[in-house]
C-alpha cells in the first residue's frame, strides 16, 4: 500500500524554497518557515511569488515530488515534473481505449455515476443530519434533488453514449448545485450559480480553490502510475488541459472539496472577512483563510474509511492514488472493468 505522504504549500509573498542536505527548506526574509524531509513528499505547491533554487528542482525532479505554481486563488501557471514513470505499454493502452468508444464508455459511465451517487450522498447527509433544523422549503428542495439525482444515476447505467453521459453528468451537477445554498448554514453565505472564472462569491472562491488543489492530487496519482494526465474518458482532448486528471477527481469533488468547503463555512471557520473582492468582481480568500482552507484540507485526506472495492480501511487522501492504480490495471486488462469509487 502506497504511504500517505505530505504536500507543502508555500503561501507567504516572496518565499524561497532550497535544499539542505535531504531537506527542502522554505524561508522568507532570511527567517526559516519549516523544513520537510524529501522522502516524506509527494507535492510542492507555490503560490503568487515564491521561488526555488535549481538545486531544490532539482532534488524534487528526482525524488518524483511534483512542484507546481499557483496564483492566489488556486488557478494554474506552470507544473514542473521529472522523468516519467510507467511503460509505455500502460499509455499506448490507454490510448487506444480513449480513442475506442466500445472501452471508453464504460469508464465514462461509472466516473459519472459514482460522481452523481456521491453529491446525492451529500444531499442525504445534510437531510440526516440538519433536516430538523432546515425550512420546509429547503428540506423539499434538497429531498426533491435527491430523487432526480437517483434518477440520473439510473439513466447513466444505461446509457451506452460518452455524449450523452457528458449531458447526464451536466444534468446532475445543475440539480445538485441548484440547492446547493440550502447545505449552508451560515446566514452571511449563499449560493446562487457555479462561477468559475473568476468565481463571483466566497462560496465559489472557495469551490475553485479546493479544486485546484484535488486536480494537483489526481495528477500526481496518475503520473505515480505512469498514465498520461493528458488523455481522458469523460473530458474531450484540450491542448493544455489534462483531461484524465479532470475524469478522476469527478468522483471526488463532492467528497474532498464540497464537504470541506461546507464543514469550513458551517462551522464558521472561515467568514466574509476572509475573502477579498478584487478590480472586475472576482473573489479570493485572504493569505490568512487560504492557511486555514491548506490545513483543513490535508487533515480532511487523514480521514479513514473502507474503500468500497478493496474492503480495506485507508485514508482518504490515498484514494485518488488507489483509483488511479484500478484505472491502470483496468487499462492492461487485470480486471474486467474500472470500479469507480462511490462514498458510503
Amino acid at each position: 500500500m502506497r504511504r500517505h505522504l505530505n504536500t507543502i504549500y508555500v503561501t507567504t509573498e516572496n518565499a524561497w524554497v532550497r535544499k539542505d542536505g535531504e531537506n527542502l527548506v522554505v524561508e522568507a526574509e532570511a527567517q526559516e518557515l519549516g523544513r520537510a524531509p524529501l522522502h516524506m513528499l509527494s507535492g510542492l505547491i507555490c503560490f503568487s511569488r515564491a521561488g526555488a533554487s535549481p538545486a531544490a528542482l532539482a532534488a524534487c525532479a528526482e525524488a518524483g515530488i511534483c512542484v507546481s505554481f499557483l496564483e492566489p486563488n488556486g488557478r494554474f501557471l506552470a507544473r514542473m515534473e521529472g522523468a516519467r514513470s510507467g511503460n509505455v505499454l500502460l499509455r499506448r493502452g490507454q490510448y487506444r481505449s480513449a480513442d475506442d468508444g466500445g472501452r471508453s464508455v464504460p469508464i465514462v459511465r461509472g466516473i459519472v455515476a459514482a460522481k452523481t451517487a456521491n453529491q446525492r450522498a451529500v444531499v442525504r447527509r445534510a437531510l440526516r443530519d440538519h433536516g430538523e433544523t432546515l425550512t420546509d422549503e429547503a428540506c423539499g428542495a434538497l429531498a426533491r434533488a435527491e430523487t432526480r439525482l437517483s434518477d440520473v444515476v439510473r439513466r447513466v447505467l444505461l446509457n451506452d453514449s460518452v455524449a450523452l453521459l457528458r449531458g447526464l453528468e451536466g444534468e446532475a451537477a445543475q440539480v445538485y448545485f441548484a440547492v446547493f445554498t440550502h447545505l449552508i448554514r451560515a446566514e452571511e453565505f449563499s449560493f446562487s450559480v457555479r462561477s468559475r472564472r473568476p468565481p463571483l462569491d466566497p462560496v465559489n472562491a472557495l469551490l475553485s480553490f479546493l479544486y485546484a488543489m484535488l486536480g494537483h492530487d489526481c495528477r500526481s496519482a496518475l503520473e505515480g502510475v505512469g498514465l498520461d494526465p493528458q488523455v481522458g474518458f469523460l473530458h474531450a482532448d484540450r491542448p493544455g488541459r489534462a483531461s484524465l486528471a479532470l475524469d478522476l477527481m469527478e468522483e471526488f469533488r463532492p467528497i474532498l472539496a464540497d464537504r470541506l468547503v461546507l464543514s469550513l463555512i458551517n462551522r464558521r471557520q472561515l467568514t466574509s472577512r476572509d475573502f477579498v473582492i478584487e478590480e472586475g468582481g472576482a473573489v479570493r480568500l485572504t493569505d490568512d483563510a487560504r492557511k486555514t482552507v491548506l490545513v483543513a484540507y490535508q487533515e480532511r485526506k487523514k480521514d479513514e474509511l473502507v474503500h468500497p472495492f478493496l474492503n480495506e480501511k485507508v485514508t482518504l487522501g490515498l484514494v485518488p492514488h488507489i483509483q488511479a492504480q484500478l484505472l491502470a490495471r483496468h487499462l492492461r486488462g487485470d480486471l474486467d472493468g474500472y470500479p469507480a469509487f462511490i462514498w458510503k
